[in-house]
């Protein structure tokens, strides 16, 4: 079931997802929230300038001092958010990206809002491994902000149909925007890991195991 048109945008045959990214990108353009698949479950986002992400923590009800995470397709996107990659961090991206791996990252002073800033002074990054999103990403040319589509208290969405029934106010007005990539198979949140310090250090465990990531960074520190 795709549901009302004038609500979402079908985001499943190659074809949708071609026809889906010009009014994806024109949404994002109009500083609003698009919902979207992900490798994962389904994200909120948008641009990363500050009115975009302004939207986002409207329409999340976010606290100030809980960031926002991006998402890219492709390492030239870290190049122009500015962001820095100890050298454990680059083997642990060549290993994991792209894929359910979120990296905290030093930099992105002149690129990136201060809003998308986390405790650890960084920013999280992660190359999404789904392919539709990596097209509206690339033809995008620039990184999205990414939080999970679900209200407090909620688990998650993993459909299309969670988001109409619980965003169905937002979805009317017109500041969200459904990406209808169908129902995702359940799958673990991302693995967090701040790259900020001298060694990383897991901030979340999630899809990729601690095991697994120090067969690349032995130094890694946390959720053995």
């Amino acid at each position: 079931m795709r549901g009302d048109s004038s609500l979402s945008i079908p985001f499943w045959s190659p074809a949708e997802i071609s026809a889906a990214v010009r009014p994806a990108m024109e949404h994002m353009e109009r500083r609003r929230v698009l919902a979207y698949p992900t490798e994962t479950v389904y994200g909120f986002g948008g641009a990363i300038d500050s009115d975009s992400v302004d939207s986002l923590i409207r329409l999340k009800g976010r606290p100030k001092g809980k960031p926002f995470l991006l998402l890219i397709a492709g390492s030239d996107m870290l190049e122009k958010l500015d962001l820095r990659l100890p050298s454990f961090a680059t083997n642990l991206a060549a290993r994991f990206w792209p894929g359910p791996l979120t990296l905290v990252l030093p930099g992105g002073e002149k690129r990136v809002p201060e809003a998308l800033r986390g405790p650890e002074g960084g920013i999280a990054v992660r190359w999404t491994s789904h392919p539709a999103l990596q097209q509206l990403i690339r033809a995008h040319g620039d990184a999205i902000t990414s939080t999970s589509a679900n209200r407090p208290g909620v688990p998650p969405a993993t459909s299309a149909g969670e988001i109409r029934e619980q965003w169905g106010d937002a979805l009317a007005r017109g500041t969200l925007r459904l990406l209808d990539g169908g129902t995702l198979q359940p799958s673990p949140p991302s693995t967090v890991v701040d790259c900020t310090r001298r060694a990383p250090r897991v901030i979340r465990p999630g899809a990729v195991p601690a095991a697994r990531l120090r067969e690349i960074a032995p130094m890694l520190i946390g959720d053995a």
